[in-house]
């Protein structure tokens, strides 16, 4: 009789281990489940965040490109501005310099003309005595 429950024993241990080892695969897949659900749903939400970011990114870089283009453009109004006030200025300071260079050629050429007219007086005096000497002699001569 002890064999007998002896073994009645050891095979309601083996079902119950048997029912359990089946009860556990069988919560190991609900659970697996459960896990692949909740990393379809992260994943999905990540993507979702994702997206957003980018778009956002996006906006902000193309504001920022915007900005900088606005800021070019200030920039090189600004400086064609200076160059044109510096050009104007230097126009201004070359006409000068110029005007002063021609008063003085002027006041040259005036000083060189009045010298060659002295000059051409001298010259016709001079002529002119050596005419008249001329002419003198040639009376002296004639009489």
């Amino acid at each position: 009789m002890k064999t007998k429950f002896s073994l009645k024993f050891s095979l309601m241990i083996a079902a119950a281990l048997l029912a359990l080892t089946a009860f556990s695969y069988g919560q190991a897949g609900t659970d697996m489940k459960k896990a692949a659900d909740d990393t379809g749903k992260a994943t999905d939400t990540a993507a979702k965040k994702t997206g957003h970011a980018t778009k956002t990114a996006a906006k902000d870089t193309g504001k920022a490109t915007e900005k900088a283009a606005d800021k070019t453009g200030d920039a090189t109004k600004t400086a064609a501005k200076d160059t044109g006030h510096a050009t104007k200025t230097v126009a201004k300071d070359t006409g000068k310099a110029t005007e002063k260079a021609a008063d003085k050629t002027g006041k040259a050429t005036e000083t060189a003309a009045k010298d060659t007219g002295k000059g051409a007086a001298k010259g016709t005096k001079a002529v002119g005595k050596g005419v008249k000497k001329g002419a003198e002699k040639t009376a002296d001569v004639v009489k």
